[in-house]
């Protein structure tokens, strides 16, 4: 384990709300940029390209892990939390993307995935050693049943079940991932007080916040309680995987969590530091809230919901207004950041159904993002249109796609490399010409390389690069209220507020998230000054008559309330 060589002598400004109303480019550090050309994105290829990101005019970069790992879930396996893997370079590397980052006024957010470990890390190989060594009670183990079956009913999100027989021990251990993925014993104190360590050290070395993995999955019931099956009612379960079947009461959203979040937010509060939690659950809302309550606990947290194939305007409304509705409740509070697109979801040109207009969806989906009351997190590539990759079943390397092909083909699709140029071997994310990219460059994806979209004046990158310097310049989009307006599916109508009348005007915000023109009637729509949002084509504006409002397709409106 390597230590800190230096503590971050910037000055810390605690309490500041930078995240507010940010939004977060996701860098998948496998797929951005390969520098050393082994087929591997890697640290000075993110240094490279950072201008690029700091160029589209977003706030901050998650960088997605890049710990040592043995890399059997690409990242997510952590076996020494305070060193960078030797594929993606060195903690020199590190501490010059911190510098760059923060010279192009970029803010930078690393991913903390603390509720397992590698099998490999060297608390678990101590752990696994016996019943009574010093961390023996580091992860969750325990004895099987008389008849030698797990001790519950507790499956595995990625197939099976999640206990694991270890003949060390003769015990089992908890894996809610992978079987190389052991659960850590969050009961026990010794173990939060590492997890707490292991934070400070990136801290100490300057970074500005952290995206927290799986955050509701630190803690498990300690008497390991079965979970019942969910309800028939709310049971959406895909074919594909049976853990979706149980209500998962038992093995994680359970109640000590908080205590430890607001012991992680006292730790980031020392330095100014921000967090985004990802809660992964069927029913997320009460969660989000519960995690972000009294801005004592986490920044924000955002959750699957806009990760779904239903993109109609009814539902993502819905997600909004209830997360607001709960956060307005005394004692609660709470901040979302939502997001459309991650490393663990398909593309959502192909999701959503864009494919055919993908130029006019990107605009109109970012702006629908951007508009929202919340933070907002955008993944690589989403910017250039990219569609899903379509694999053959023997490119694949996710677990998860491998073991529930065909019906699931796993995360492979929306992690192939970014395309850089379009004419270039292995479209300019690697140099390696003698080396395959550890996913296929797919052909699909050259005809909306960086190079192209930047001399396309109509590519939606160019869009994203004038809507979200304009948007900072409206508090009311950056941090003020919302409410919305009755509209026929598929339009999605808003007013956001401003904080203040002498920060800016309040907006009126009208959307067509569908692919054919519109007349609609808006009787409630609040008298507006048309507004003209920067870099939006003509094709695209549109157009208003008193309460009338004609929308082409993936039409956006904005305007400025009268006073």
């Amino acid at each position: 384990m390597t230590s800190s060589p230096f503590r971050d002598t910037r000055e810390k400004p605690v309490g500041t709300d930078w995240w507010r109303g940010a939004v977060l480019y996701q860098v998948y550090p496998r797929s951005f940029a390969d520098h050393n050309g082994d087929g591997v994105g890697d640290l000075p290829g993110i240094i490279e390209r950072l201008s690029y990101i700091a160029g589209l005019g977003v706030d901050a970069v998650w960088i997605s892990p890049f710990f040592k790992s043995p890399m059997k879930d690409f990242g997510y396996d952590v076996e020494d939390y305070r060193d960078v893997d030797p594929l993606f370079g060195t903690l020199a590397d590190f501490d010059r993307l911190i510098e760059r980052a923060h010279a192009l006024n970029l803010k930078v957010m690393i991913d903390q995935v603390v509720s397992h470990t590698a099998d490999t890390h060297a608390w678990f190989q101590e752990s696994r050693a016996s019943r009574d060594n010093p961390r023996a009670d580091w992860y969750v183990w325990a004895d099987a049943q008389p008849d030698g079956s797990p001790p519950n009913n507790w499956l595995s999100v990625f197939g099976g079940s999640s206990w694991q027989w270890d003949t060390r021990r003769r015990q089992y251990y908890l894996h809610n991932f992978l079987t190389a993925q052991p659960d850590l014993n969050f009961h026990n104190p010794a173990v939060r007080a590492a997890v707490l360590s292991d934070i400070r050290f990136w801290l100490d070395r300057g970074v500005d916040g952290f995206r927290l993995d799986t955050t509701n999955y630190y803690f498990h019931d300690q008497a390991l309680r079965s979970n019942d099956p969910l309800p028939p009612d709310i049971n959406r379960a895909p074919a594909h995987n049976p853990y979706d079947l149980q209500a998962h009461v038992h093995d994680k959203n359970r109640p000590e969590n908080v205590l430890f979040l607001e012991e992680v937010r006292t730790l980031l509060d020392e330095y100014g530091a921000a967090s985004v939690g990802e809660v992964g659950d069927a029913d997320a809302l009460a969660t989000m809230l519960a995690y972000t309550a009294g801005d004592r606990r986490l920044h924000m947290t955002y959750s699957f919901s806009m990760l779904s194939p239903d993109a109609s305007a009814a539902h993502l409304r819905r997600q909004v207004e209830q997360f607001e509705a709960a956060a307005a409740e005394p004692g609660q509070g709470g901040w979302a950041c939502w997001t459309i697109g991650n490393h663990d979801a398909e593309r959502v040109l192909t999701r959503w159904k864009g494919t055919g207009a993908p130029e006019s969806f990107v605009r109109v989906m970012l702006t629908m993002l951007v508009s929202l009351r919340g933070s907002v997190c955008w993944y690589q590539g989403d910017e250039l249109a990219l569609e899903q990759a379509d694999l053959p079943f023997e490119a694949l390397v996710d677990p998860p796609g491998i073991a529930f092909w065909p019906e699931y083909k796993g995360r492979d699709g929306c992690r192939t490399p970014i395309p850089w140029q379009a004419d270039a071997p292995h479209a300019g994310f690697s140099g390696g010409l003698d080396v395959k990219p550890w996913l296929p460059v797919v052909d699909a994806h050259r005809p909306r390389a960086v190079d192209v979209s930047e001399a396309d004046p109509h590519a939606p990158l160019h869009y994203m690069r004038a809507l979200l310097p304009w948007r900072r310049s409206f508090p009311a989009l950056v941090k003020g209220g919302i409410r919305f307006l009755d509209a026929p599916e598929p339009v999605m109508a808003l007013v956001r507020e401003a904080p203040l009348r002498k920060l800016g005007p309040s907006l009126l915000i009208v959307l067509n998230l569908g692919t054919e023109p519109l007349q609609i009637t808006l009787d409630d729509a609040p008298a507006s000054v048309p507004m003209n949002v920067p870099g939006l084509p003509d094709a695209q504006r549109a157009r208003r008559t008193g309460t009338h409002f004609s929308l082409p397709p993936h039409g956006i409106y904005f305007g400025a309330l009268e006073a």
